[in-house]
């Protein structure tokens, strides 16, 4: 069921109604966050609204509180307002003021949140803005999802939260494919499996393709054996296969192999930087390297150690004037330097 009609500026948050008190379904609505929370309450058809308030967490909702303070995809309840009355002069009995002035005090139990809607957020929501999750989607190397345009602006003004640090760019992201479901308007579960159709609610184990970015279900990569994507028929291999969204065991092995995939880079990178001679210049310095030592006859180089040295007329382009080639080395300019009364000819480099 769509939430009240609202202005378009302003961004949408989730909320689940729950009606527990009227017997009810629970209600998923799509309300702007800008909006107070007591609006919630226009989206029921209810005979007296004023008999009724909503509680978060177990604390009762301010009417005046906006939509924005609640977490992503909350759980708000609908509670009936209880029964004042019972003294004959149309206030409250003693023993229920002394009941309200204890509760007021009393130290409450923290409840536990839903172990069910925290899986369900995790599936359906950005894990970095949590919103709801929509195309363009990414996924990072342990399996989370986000929308890629929070992410982006997240990395462009360096907001990423601590527990992201293992994001350092868009390079570290894999683009993933959500297949969505075709009955899906107003609902909050939006995604299914491309072949089997269960859907994308953390019900389900299901798997993002490194190669191609689509998601599949466990059970359909099981059923069809195949070492190629059953929707694009992409090749891949067994260490291309990442659960979104897995247990602690599963994120433990993906962060193991993203910590290795970074270790062959930069060791790949470093014997990059270490082989750095390139060109004609390495060429020269692999021939100096055969060669082996120089001999001396008479006490001289041989013409051998002569030939070795670099003369760039030799190396002229074809069709170019060597002496116009040679004078942009420094090794052939040399000569021309002269003293002055105002300077010494001193060797290129150390004046």
């Amino acid at each position: 069921m769509a939430g009240p009609a609202a202005p378009s500026s302003g961004a949408a948050r989730s909320v689940v109604l729950r009606l527990d008190d009227l017997s009810l379904p629970p209600r998923y609505l799509t309300v702007p966050s800008h909006l107070p929370v007591s609006d919630l309450l226009g989206a029921l058809p209810l005979p007296s609204p004023s008999s009724y308030y909503l509680t978060s967490d177990g604390r009762p909702l301010a009417p005046s509180s906006r939509v924005a303070a609640l977490p992503p995809s909350a759980s708000v309840q609908l509670r009936l307002r209880a029964l004042r009355g019972g003294g004959g002069d149309g206030g409250a009995t003693g023993a229920e003021s002394r009941d309200c002035y204890l509760s007021m005090y009393l130290a409450k139990k923290p409840d536990k949140a839903d172990p069910n809607e925290a899986r369900l957020s995790r599936f359906t929501c950005c894990a970095l803005s949590g919103e709801p999750l929509a195309a363009p989607a990414v996924a990072d190397r342990l399996g989370n999802l986000y929308n890629k345009e929070a992410l982006v602006e997240a990395l462009l003004h360096k907001r990423l939260p601590k527990e992201l640090a293992h994001i350092r760019g868009l390079r570290d992201m894999i683009p993933i494919h959500l297949d969505p479901r075709p009955d899906a308007e107003g609902e909050e579960v939006r995604f299914q499996c491309p072949i089997t159709g269960l859907e994308f609610n953390g019900k389900y184990q299901f798997l993002a393709l490194r190669g191609c970015g689509h998601v599949l279900s466990v059970k359909a990569l099981k059923e069809v054996k195949t070492s190629a994507c059953l929707v694009c028929h992409k090749e891949f291999k067994e260490a291309d296969k990442m659960p979104i969204n897995g247990t602690e065991e599963e994120v433990a092995v993906l962060r193991k192999m993203m910590e290795e995939e970074r270790g062959k880079v930069k060791e790949k990178k470093d014997k990059k930087v270490g082989n750095g001679l390139s060109g004609s210049k390495h060429a020269a310095a692999a021939a100096l390297a055969a060669a082996g030592p120089e001999k001396l006859e008479n006490g001289k180089k041989g013409e051998a150690a002569a030939a070795k040295r670099f003369k760039a007329s030799d190396h002229a382009p074809a069709h170019a004037n060597k002496e116009v080639y040679a004078s942009i080395f420094t090794s052939s300019r040399k000569s021309d330097f002269k003293e002055t009364y105002s300077c010494r000819s001193l060797p290129l480099g150390r004046n």
